[in-house]
């Protein structure tokens, strides 16, 4: 058995970047970036109007002859005399001599010309060429997460495919004999299966699409056969239940007779102790405790920073903040804790309802609060240190 921090190293050791593979922008949301990209342009490519209004040669003078007109994606080579304006939109072209534009709100016009009634400053209201980026800058760097303003801007400059980290393709395996659908009648001595939905919206939280779910008998040979069926196909692994230490928990066994390499297996914690984290050539494989509860920690302490590490993220854990305790509490186990709680901007609260199998407070709680197996107690308004779960 080894401590919460010591998984967390040997986890990230062995969960290596997902290949690259070039991608269109449009279907690149939620993708970590690969490889730095360049501006192919500048932007805007030319001078642009930011109002609509009149663009003109500065000078004392008030009052222009209106000599055309310049709209958006017009390109006009009008060369303006110091008395002469050009009527101009948002993002149209600027005459090459022009060097203001006055907002239309500020002009009193007729037909061939207009007074200016406020005067803007010296080259107000242009936008510059390349003001936004140059050509050759750097628009985003290597892992970069790939947003909807990302996608915009990367489709502005003109780029039409980026090189992104490969999302992980990940099964989950369920064991368990008493498990029934959800929508099935449930028999006596059943209970309805909830933990591969948990896990798949889990996982589509942090962008994971390709999941497949798979249900198994508990026993050697049908474990170990879907195993040998589902590993080289996935690249993450999460199996349900059977890796305690029950007579009809085969999940261990079957695995290592799979050749999957083990890395560590159960966690000085509470809950959620009985864990088998493993490898199989660039494929990993977490066994997580059946309880609902102890499932959904795990996946968030242990799951959720490798999933990250592979998809490319440069922060791979959850992040950390620091609260004051509402009220006191021991810890005589010897073990870390993680209990679920709730946080607002000073305090947090533990919540009721810390059992395992319990996920109606995981249903309400937004942090996981630590308590390390060092820590005896913490008293009242001491300084505490949770992961946000919201």
């Amino acid at each position: 058995m080894i401590q919460v921090e010591q998984a967390l190293s040997i986890i990230s050791e062995n969960s290596t970047r997902m290949p690259i593979q070039k991608i269109p922008v449009q279907k690149a949301l939620g993708y970590i970036l690969a490889e730095t990209v360049y501006s192919p342009i500048n932007m805007p490519p030319f001078r642009q109007s930011a109002m609509d209004g009149y663009a003109f040669i500065r000078s004392e003078r008030h009052q222009y002859d209106v000599v055309g007109i310049s709209q958006a994606g017009d390109h006009s080579d009008i060369k303006l005399k110091e008395n002469e304006a050009v009527r101009i939109f948002t993002g149209a072209f600027v005459p090459d001599n022009a060097d203001t534009v006055v907002m239309q709100e500020h002009v009193l016009a007729n037909k061939n010309s207009i007074l200016i009634t406020i005067m803007p400053e010296q080259f107000l209201n242009v936008r510059a060429k390349g003001e936004q980026i140059k050509k050759e800058e750097i628009v985003f760097e290597a892992n970069t997460l790939i947003t909807p303003a990302a996608i915009g801007f990367l489709a502005c400059l003109g780029i039409t495919e980026v090189a992104v980290y490969k999302k992980p393709k990940v099964a989950i395996l369920v064991t368990g004999n008493e498990l029934v659908k959800p929508g099935k009648k449930l028999p006596k001595g059943k209970i309805y299966e909830s933990n591969s939905i948990m896990l798949q919206a889990a996982l589509e939280t942090i962008g994971i699409k390709k999941i497949k779910a798979f249900k198994v008998k508990d026993n050697l040979k049908a474990t170990k056969k879907a195993l040998k069926n589902i590993i080289p196909k996935y690249d993450i692994i999460l199996i349900s239940g059977g890796i305690s230490v029950g007579d009809y928990d085969f999940v261990k066994e079957a695995l290592l007779k799979n050749d999957v390499e083990e890395h560590f297996y159960k966690i000085n914690q509470r809950p959620g102790k009985p864990m088998f984290f493993g490898s199989k050539n660039e494929t990993l494989v977490f066994a997580l405790p059946g309880n609902p509860a102890s499932s959904l920690t795990n996946f968030y302490i242990y799951v959720y920073p490798a999933i990250k590490n592979r998809m490319g993220f440069s922060e791979m854990h959850l992040p950390k903040l620091i609260r004051k305790l509402n009220t006191a509490v021991t810890n005589t186990t010897g073990k870390t804790l993680f209990l679920k709680a709730l946080y607002d901007e000073t305090h947090v609260t533990i919540l009721d309802g810390q059992s395992s199998a319990m996920l109606n407070t995981f249903a309400i709680a937004n942090c996981l609060l630590i308590i390390p197996q060092d820590v005896e107690e913490y008293k009242e308004d001491q300084l505490v240190t949770l992961l946000p779960i919201d």
